[in-house]
């Protein structure tokens, strides 16, 4: 039971379209389906990293300081600037070139989404919230309570990789189907959806800066 309920927290936590979603579709849509799955695989992963933190209770440490706070959001921002910068850049494949991305690519793009989505604050915060409800500690007055600990974050990671894996399927099945002209614009328009979550993370840092 404890392990369908953490599957239900990774996969609801991992839907909502956002950067990363945006950055899965990207590179599903112009280099296939190990780009688009590696590019969620690393959120998947980062998103276990939280749930680690959130049962365990440590997460509490890291939401109680601010100054972390800001800097992971301006860090994060400028990451997403940069990488909507790479977007923009790269050209879509013709559909005579569509072929899959090489092992060193996919590395990079696991890398980036695992390094962007532990950038954000909010996550942690998340699984605060929902891990208390569950509360994976009761029982365990002598310190964690390992096998529950162990289930939920299992459950998170195998839930938000199974959204990745059905959504970055279902994009690059459509890769031969799409025109190179669609292609470009959603290149462009994710490029531009990126950009402009940076811009606010950045904005929300810079803020609290000035508070």
């Amino acid at each position: 039971m404890l392990f369908a309920q953490s599957m239900a927290i990774g996969l609801f936590i991992a839907v909502p379209v956002g950067p990363i979603g945006m950055l899965c579709i990207q590179r599903s849509l112009t280099r296939g389906f190990r780009a688009g799955f590696a590019t969620g695989l690393g959120a998947a992963c980062a998103d276990a990293v939280y749930g680690l933190l959130g049962a365990l209770g440590v997460a509490g440490v890291a939401a109680a300081l601010p100054a972390l706070n800001v800097a992971l959001k301006i860090g994060g921002g400028l990451f997403l600037v940069w990488l909507a910068w790479g977007i923009a850049r790269e050209a879509p494949p013709t559909p005579a070139a569509v072929r899959e991305t090489p092992r060193s690519g996919i590395a990079r793009d696991f890398l980036t989404t695992f390094a962007l989505t532990l950038s954000n604050p909010m996550t942690i915060l998340s699984f605060i919230g929902i891990f208390a409800a569950i509360d994976p500690m009761a029982g365990a007055d002598d310190g964690p309570h390992w096998p529950a600990v162990s289930l939920m974050v299992g459950g998170v990671l195998v839930g938000s990789a199974a959204w990745w894996l059905c959504l970055s399927t279902a994009t690059a099945a459509l890769r031969k189907a799409v025109p190179v002209r669609w292609m470009r614009a959603f290149s462009r328009l994710s490029a531009l959806v990126v950009a402009a979550f940076g811009c606010v993370q950045m904005v929300s840092g810079a803020s609290r800066l000035l508070q």
